[in-house]
């Protein structure tokens, strides 16, 4: 695959919720934070000449020589002057007493750097020449630099980052310089159209897509051009059934913009450009410990998380991975307690016991001890049951494939598909101009919650099919990637598919968790995709087709009383752009494309829809 090479310009949603959650939930005001650190501002030289600006903390009246831990931003290393403070650092408080220095740098073309800024720059992967450059080539010159020119710095450098940070962290590692001693991507963006952010399996996520349509866009345009005011806030809903279609939008908004909007509407299959800039793919060769971050509930790169930390250890077998997933919305480690998402509650500071036990730790082996973290290859938190765990792999071993079995009468049978009778198959009709909502009640903006809330509104639609267990007489327990694996039939020649695992509370639990339908797990499918995300191919009007795909993992146990529910729908707005539910270019689609269809999903002898599940039996724990 060739680097691509033309002008790149995407951005990542809600920037700025994702900057603010970069930072140590221990905030200190400026004045404290001069009386401990001194700050230095440098102009740091690429190889190719460009400067990036970055800003070094170094403690003050602590002897010796201390560690470096770095993070480059597209979102502002300032505030920017010798004498301007930030208002905290990043991480445990340990890091502080310690005396690690802290480095803050602005990417290519953001802040006060120079150069042009391309949204997830593409790794080059032919032989580098003389001044060709990446996001690894300016981690490895920065690093040089820092190594070279901070006074007391002991030669090791720690990256790290959250979200957008993440990818940087991650890329950064990448032909690691021999100072890079341990990076931690942190929910890295990965990959914008299989699973991160503005898509997933193909599906766009709208809300997160226009909120920062204009984000990277040459500042020669964001100089001259200022769009119409975009406002979804107040009713987004009625906003996008407004102008309908994403042509519109981009009539309406963005036409003379050249921000990531553009390349979302004209990249709609997984092509070059989307390959270049896959994280996962290109991180190879990394020769430093590494510390991946997620959580279950991360509304933005859960699936960066997974699979950033998979490749790394499939590609890097000789460098010390670990994987760490705990009960968290989008860098919600990084601060606060953790105790609790939405409705749930995990009876225990979760976040506080990442920073003092697992973050500080690693960390503190590799920049300050032997170089060799203990850290096992897997550190996750188990919902349900509300425990961290340890692990030697992820997936634990020990697990084994079960089926979650769609049955007539819209009952869930584990493992045994039962008798079939009937019609063999269940339908609805899926209307574009009344889609199924992604969450219930008022919708004004995109929440983090709604990845754990209350299914019941959905369940009481004609568009959402219910399957339900009996009650659990033992806890049972998934660990694990999730397969949705369906046989459907349509009337249309495209549809998307919305499969949500489900955790069914007693009605008879006290309070206001009685009946609960708490939404653990749910993916989308464009099913155009279900074969290739490179070359999109129709479905045939009344044949019934295989789709099948994976959601990511999820660990978690049910208790006894609690049913496992599975919802499917193909529809889950506005969080999803709509389908038009026939085979068209989405992102060009006019009014009358968008069309009505009956959509059956069957449970035959011969068509056996289901989920299939890794279970984690109790002797395996």
């Amino acid at each position: 695959m060739r680097p691509y090479t033309r002008r790149l310009s995407l951005a990542l949603a809600l920037a700025i919720l994702f900057a603010a959650y970069a930072v140590s939930g221990r905030a200190a005001p400026p004045t404290a934070l001069r009386d401990r650190y001194a700050k230095t501002e440098y102009l740091i030289p690429m190889r190719d000449g460009t400067k990036l600006y970055t800003s070094v903390y170094a403690p003050r009246g602590k002897p010796g020589k201390h560690p470096i831990l770095l993070r480059r931003t597209p979102y502002g290393a300032g505030p920017y002057g010798a004498e301007a403070y930030r208002n905290d650092l990043q991480g445990s408080p340990k890091f502080m007493d310690a005396g690690y220095i802290y480095a803050f740098q602005d990417v290519r073309g953001r802040g006060r750097s120079e150069g042009r800024f391309y949204n997830v720059r593409p790794q080059l992967i032919i032989t580098l020449k003389r001044n060709d450059v990446d996001e690894s080539t300016d981690t490895w010159d920065t690093i040089d630099y820092l190594v070279k020119c901070v006074p007391d710095n002991n030669g090791r450098v720690g990256l790290w980052g959250i979200s957008y940070p993440g990818f940087y962290a991650g890329i950064g590692a990448v032909n690691s310089h021999p100072a890079l001693r341990v990076a931690s991507p942190q929910a890295p963006v990965s990959d914008w159209f299989l699973g991160d952010d503005f898509h997933h399996n193909g599906a766009l996520f709208l809300m997160d897509a226009i909120g920062f349509a204009r984000f990277g866009e040459s500042p020669e345009v964001a100089a001259s051009y200022a769009p119409p005011h975009l406002d979804t806030a107040g009713d987004p809903v009625t906003f996008f059934m407004k102008y309908g279609t994403l042509a519109s939008l981009t009539d309406m908004f963005f036409s003379k913009t050249d921000g990531m909007w553009h390349y979302l509407m004209e990249h709609g299959a997984y092509d070059e450009y989307w390959q270049s800039c896959s994280l996962p793919f290109h991180l190879r060769n990394v020769r430093c410990p590494l510390l991946v971050v997620g959580g279950w509930f991360d509304a933005e790169d859960f699936w960066g998380a997974l699979n950033t930390g998979r490749a790394a250890r499939m590609q890097n077998p000789r460098a010390h991975t670990t994987l760490v997933i705990g009960p968290w919305w989008h860098g919600g480690w990084s601060g606060g307690d953790g105790d609790h998402i939405g409705d749930m509650r995990f009876e225990q500071k979760t976040s506080v016991f990442y920073r003092e036990e697992i973050e500080f730790p690693f960390f503190d082996a590799c920049l300050r001890g032997n170089g060799r973290p203990t850290a096992p290859a897997a550190e996750v938190f188990e919902t349900g049951a509300n425990r961290w765990r340890s692990f030697s792999q992820w997936p634990p071993r020990g697990v084994k494939e079960s089926s979650l079995f769609l049955l007539p009468g819209k009952k869930l049978s584990i493992d045994r598909a039962g008798p079939v009778s009937g019609t063999g198959f269940d339908e609805y009709i899926s209307d574009p101009a009344n889609p199924v909502p992604y969450q219930g009640g008022a919708i004004h903006n995109r929440t983090r919650e709604y990845m754990v809330d209350d299914q019941r509104f959905a369940a009481a639609r004609p568009d959402v099919l219910v399957y339900q267990s009996d009650p659990l007489k033992e806890p049972m327990t998934i660990a694990g990637p999730i397969t949705a694996d369906l046989y459907v039939a349509s009337t249309g020649t495209d549809a998307d598919f919305v499969v949500k695992v489900i955790d069914v509370h007693p009605e008879t639990e006290v309070g206001k968790m009685a009946g609960y339908q708490n939404l653990l797990r749910a993916e989308v499918m464009r099913a155009k995709f279900r074969d290739s995300y490179q070359n999109p191919s129709p479905l045939t009007p009344g044949q019934v087709t295989r789709v099948s795909y994976v959601i990511p993992d999820l660990y978690h146990t049910f208790l006894p009383g609690h049913r496992l529910m599975v919802q499917v729908q193909s529809s889950w707005f506005p969080l999803v752009d709509r389908n038009p539910q026939k085979f068209v270019d989405i992102y060009h689609a006019r009014p009358e494309d968008f069309q009505k269809s009956t959509i059956r999903l069957y449970h035959s002898p011969r068509y056996r829809s289901r989920v299939r599940v890794e279970m984690l039996p109790a002797s395996a724990q």
